[in-house]
């Protein structure tokens, strides 16, 4: 009698330790990111490798650093090959949100040393790249389109909006929506794995700044994924504190602003957005700007999102 009366405590007290460990939803996504920041750091601008875990077929979103990023996840213990064969053999394919320099830096500088691949985007960022980069007045033509000699390492794939698209060499697909980023056209990545997805924003405005609805509409396409629990997290960048004039935010996000953006999407999802795992990318230096940004979002955090902020060359997994 007194063995079972111990086996049912122990049971009583296990119990809650079992079921959380039923209910816990377990990683989909391993992202390792090679650079955080906007701004003037050249060893630190965004790049996000991102693979289903236990894979190592990684896309990149974004390139403004590659190897700097690379060589810091390799000193951390991210991967446990060596950087050059991180770049040639791990990264299947480059997801370019538009050809700011410090978003295309990195792929530029490396191209010499990499390995055949595709470099995915809007139909305009490829042809950025094309016109102004891999040129050979700027660089030497990597690609296999533009000016001659093309030395064909690279090979432009133009994404539509609206289509699902299966990404070589890899089991993930993605689809692109338009973003506003002041003048010019940057690109969300919306990435499947399975039944489970990431989102991906390049540099954005707000709707209400940039007069768009491309946020708006991405909110909309994502909020039957944000009720369904199946969106592990959305990479999303605040470059600048409250306090920066909306004439000097040159389509980015603030605090304020991204607040009111995820208070759209929780309207449109029908859900609170508790826990939903919000990785903040693309702060911008100085380090009492990033401060003030983060104590800016805490504050304003109401809908207690899971306030995310990477460290370069460290991996995550969601």
């Amino acid at each position: 009698m007194y063995n079972h009366q111990k086996l049912s405590l122990l049971v009583f007290l296990l119990l809650p330790v079992l079921v959380f460990s039923q209910v816990r939803p377990s990683a989909s996504f391993r992202i390792v990111p090679l650079g955080v920041l906007g701004g003037a750091d050249e060893s630190n601008l965004s790049a996000y490798m991102l693979a289903p875990k236990g894979s190592n077929n990684y896309i990149c979103l974004d390139a403004g650093t590659i190897h700097s990023g690379i060589e810091k996840a390799v000193a951390n213990k991210a991967f446990s090959i060596s950087a050059e064969q991180v770049l040639k053999q791990y990264i299947k394919g480059y997801f370019i949100s538009h050809a700011h320099l410090d978003h295309v830096a990195g792929l530029i500088m490396n191209s010499p040393e990499d390995s055949t691949k595709n470099i995915y985007g809007l139909k305009n960022t490829l042809e950025a790249i094309k016109t102004h980069y891999f040129t050979w007045e700027s660089w030497a033509n990597f690609a296999d389109d533009g000016g001659a000699p093309q030395l064909k390492k690279y090979h432009y794939k133009p994404l539509e909006p609206g289509t699902e698209t299966a990404i070589e060499n890899t089991d993930m697909q993605v689809q692109v929506f338009p973003l506003s980023h002041s003048n010019l056209t940057s690109t969300a990545f919306l990435v499947r794995s399975k039944g489970n997805y990431v989102l991906y924003l390049g540099d954005t405005g707000a709707d209400e700044i940039e007069k768009s609805q491309n946020l708006h509409n991405l909110w909309a396409a994502v909020a039957p994924l944000v009720k369904a629990d199946k969106l592990k997290a959305i990479m999303i960048e605040v470059s600048f504190p409250n306090e920066q004039p909306d004439k000097s935010l040159f389509g980015h996000l603030t605090p304020r602003l991204l607040m009111n953006e995820m208070r759209e999407l929780s309207k449109l999802s029908s859900t609170t957005l508790k826990r939903l795992n919000m990785v903040i990318i693309h702060l911008k230096p100085p380090h009492k700007s990033i401060i003030k940004i983060k104590e800016e979002l805490k504050a304003g955090n109401r809908l207690q999102l899971n306030l995310i902020y990477l460290q370069q060359g460290q991996a995550l997994e969601f």
